[in-house]
């Protein structure tokens, strides 16, 4: 059997119809840095070996209710003030969800995404949060 190279890295790729609504969004609110613009496409660096994409696809995206972006963080409530205060409505304050034992909130980005900002209350989980 032919030895592989391990997976490396990550990406997420999520479809918009207004790139630059998009893009303002997840770098200026959410302050994702810019890893490679392709053009029609944004990938942007998230901790560790994760990146998100953000393409241009007229037509083209899923329906939004089908996916959840989850970003853990032990401020959830810190990014809910940024969040809000950058002007962006969250479907409700943070609070505890005792079935996954988690504190979070959710929003959606400009194309209509669920994203939920989350921390785990289990310690401890297998997660790297190195930038």
């Amino acid at each position: 059997m032919r030895a592989l190279a391990p997976l490396s890295a990550q990406i997420t790729f999520l479809y918009c119809d207004d790139l630059r609504q998009s893009a303002q969004f997840y770098e200026q609110v959410l302050g994702l840095p810019l890893a490679l613009d392709q053009g029609s496409c944004r990938i942007y660096r998230l901790p560790g070996a994760a990146y998100l994409g953000i393409c241009h696809a007229v037509g083209r995206s899923p329906q939004p209710e089908s996916i959840i972006f989850t970003l853990v963080t032990p401020d959830v409530e810190g990014w809910y003030a940024h969040i809000t205060d950058a002007g962006w409505q969250c479907d409700h304050p943070p609070r505890f969800n005792e079935t996954y034992k988690i504190l979070h909130f959710f929003l959606r980005d400009p194309s209509g995404y669920r994203i939920e900002i989350q921390r785990f209350a289990q310690d401890p989980w297998d997660q790297t949060l190195s930038p």
